[in-house]
């Protein structure tokens, strides 16, 4: 059965229909998500200062009990640096820097000993401090205290600075957000119930569904290795029994054509390792909402992989739901 996979004579419409969802959707909501990670930045900026005794103590001892801080202060840098750059000035181990910036773990690097990391992170503060930006942090070259309006002042224009350069994943986390939301509506409404938290997917109950979930696969077909692999949403239909092997869907989001094109092997590489492993019958679409192009489409359809646009979300009923 195909959803929308094998009705080529739809997708153009379909495409035009996705995109101005998108944009209304972008027009509204994506400039208040910004300004709100905006503000929430600059708190954690206004925090680093503290820290650092606003720019006038970048020690060692700073560096390796708050990581965090290295892209805050890669941000107060005149010019701003990129994190390979920093590598390349300072002269230290990529391995530390992108340890340190890890967005979900921040960490200096367990495996390198005690001298060499005094050094390395050493070589880093020495970095910052020869390059910080004084046009931002005024104070710094009149050797005073800086007063408060100055701090606020500057925590916003590094905030800018770091929103700046993750503002396709703050609005692409949004627009997830807003995508779970839609289908938990939809789910809920015809009676299904969340599954409760760290539930796996081969223990799921019929009819809950879970975010987030875990799927493990083989790393390639012959051999025993594994890999989790994170799905989005996981739903067990009402028809199916306790542990049977649930509906797999990945929530797709773009506002251009371009990066579709680049990111669209993944899914293809997923539907793969799921069928090496679950068999030709697995159950994996797509859900999508925003630029997705007849290349793309085609390219997915030929890895066998349908898909629910977000402007027509009934369709998810066509999955057996």
């Amino acid at each position: 059965m195909s959803i929308n996979r094998a009705k080529p004579d739809l997708w153009k419409s379909d495409i035009l229909q996705s995109v101005d969802l998108y944009n209304n959707w972008f027009m509204e909501f994506a400039p208040r998500a910004f300004r709100e990670t905006r503000v929430t930045t600059a708190s954690g900026v206004e925090r680093a200062l503290t820290d650092t005794n606003y720019l006038r103590d970048i020690s060692v001892e700073l560096l390796k009990n708050h990581p965090e801080v290295l892209p805050i202060l890669r941000m107060s840098t005149c010019p701003p640096i990129a994190r390979d750059r920093l590598v390349g000035l300072a002269g230290v181990s990529k391995s530390l820097v992108e340890n340190m910036e890890d967005a979900e773990n921040p960490r200096v690097s367990p495996r390198m000993t005690s001298e060499k990391l005094t050094v390395e992170l050493s070589k880093i503060a020495q970095t910052i401090n020869r390059m910080a930006d004084p046009d931002i942090f005024v104070w710094l070259s009149d050797r005073r205290d800086p007063t408060k309006q100055e701090v606020q002042r500057s925590a916003t224009v590094v905030a800018d600075r770091l929103c700046g350069a993750v503002a396709d994943p703050i609005i692409r986390n949004a627009q997830e957000k807003r995508q779970l939301v839609a289908i938990t509506r939809f789910l809920y409404d015809r009676g299904y119930t969340e599954a409760r938290p760290g539930t796996k997917y081969n223990e799921m109950m019929a009819g809950t569904f879970s975010f987030h979930t875990n799927v493990p696969v083989l790393v390639a077909e012959g051999t025993e290795d594994k890999i989790n692999i994170p799905v989005d949403v996981v739903i067990l239909p009402k028809s199916a029994h306790n542990g049977d092997f649930p509906l797999l869907i990945e929530a797709k989001s773009a506002g251009d054509f371009t990066n579709v094109n680049k990111r669209r092997k993944e899914e293809a590489v997923k539907m793969q390792q799921l069928k090496n492993t679950y068999g030709n019958t697995v159950s994996y679409s797509l859900f999508l909402c925003g630029y997705f192009d007849s290349g793309y489409l085609g390219y997915e359809a030929a890895e066998g992989i349908d898909w629910i646009w977000e402007h027509r979300i009934n369709d998810l009923e066509q999955l057996g739901i």
